[in-house]
């Protein structure tokens, strides 16, 4: 009857760890979860600002390589 009980307590500990385990895991992911959305939402942030600070050169590259050049030439 000794080894039966040993056998049980043994694996009631063994589930025990591993619902120990899956909640911090659980936790972890959670956390990870909430960095990867911070990082998305600074991602998009700089995005942002990237096409603020790009949109004036653009519309001056637009007028540069379209337009007349200083000889008088046209392009093309």
């Amino acid at each position: 009857m000794l080894w039966p009980m040993f056998f049980l307590s043994l694996a009631f500990a063994g589930i025990a760890v591993l619902g120990v385990l899956a909640v911090r895991v659980g936790l972890e992911v959670r956390r990870f979860s909430r960095a990867v959305g911070d990082s998305s939402e600074r991602i998009a942030r700089a995005a942002e600002n990237l096409e603020r600070a790009a949109a004036p050169l653009a519309g001056r590259a637009g007028r540069t390589a379209g337009g007349p050049r200083e000889d008088g030439e046209n392009p093309g």
